[in-house]
């Protein structure tokens, strides 16, 4: 489960909360839990706010966290980094990645790594869409994590440009996201079709990610979040 508790930051325009996840004690051990503290600043960038999304695919990395150890993970349009930051304290590798365009997203990426002290993760601009250096010096990769990318129907296309060169170039990736539904008039899966690739939903009671305290939002109730893994076709089991 994850639990969050807000708390004051350094500065008065920036607040910080702390997720606190966890598994059920067994017998005679206690119970894993992380805690991570992620910025939250006022501004009128998506980016800069922790959405139902984060708290999801978080879950997700926390239920997955015996396998991360080592795994070379690449965050898109990160943002505060959440998704990230969890898998980077589970052990992975993360480099985290937000636009070029906008260096107040990246910025907020460096603080979430300060916060949880990580100041040696990566932090590197990738606009969507564009074939850019900072694109093509990125390493291998074992799995991409997107939460809540697939906001604006305009940017789809461009999202899936970058989510399909790194699949071409790293054929056995998967890419972790969830995305909230906000209109049935745009078909995520109608894309994944055209780009080749496919996905697998994963319900959200099989992590623990049905309960009403994640993101204090009354999940799943009227929030439509759906957590899928995507991959070129040939590698969807």
């Amino acid at each position: 489960m994850a639990l969050q508790e807000a708390t004051s930051a350094a500065e008065p325009a920036a607040r910080a909360q702390r997720f606190r996840f966890s598994e059920e004690p067994g017998p005679g051990e206690p119970g894993a839990v992380l805690e991570v503290r992620i910025p939250q600043v006022l501004h009128f960038q998506y980016g800069m706010y922790i959405w139902p999304c984060a708290v999801v695919l978080a879950q997700y990395i926390w239920f997955q966290r015996r396998n991360l150890p080592g795994k070379a993970v690449l965050e898109i349009g990160a943002g505060v980094s959440l998704p990230g930051i969890v898998a980077a304290k589970c052990g992975a590798e993360v480099i985290l990645s937000d636009s070029s365009e906008l260096p107040h997203c990246l910025e907020i990426c460096q603080q979430s790594c300060w916060m949880n002290n990580l100041p040696n993760i990566q932090i590197t601009g990738i606009t969507w869409g564009e074939i850019s250096p900072e694109l093509l010096a990125l390493p291998a990769l074992d799995i991409i994590l997107a939460s809540d990318v697939f906001f604006e129907p305009e940017d789809f296309e461009d999202i899936l440009t970058t989510v399909y060169y790194l699949l071409q170039r790293n054929p056995h990736v998967q890419l972790w996201t969830t995305y909230q539904v906000r209109s049935a008039e745009c078909s995520l899966e109608a894309l994944l079709y055209k780009w080749e690739l496919q996905c697998i939903h994963i319900p959200l009671e099989s992590f623990g990610a049905d309960k009403e305290h994640l993101a204090e939002s009354a999940l799943p109730g009227r929030h439509t979040v759906e957590m899928m893994i995507i991959s070129l076709a040939k590698n969807v089991l």
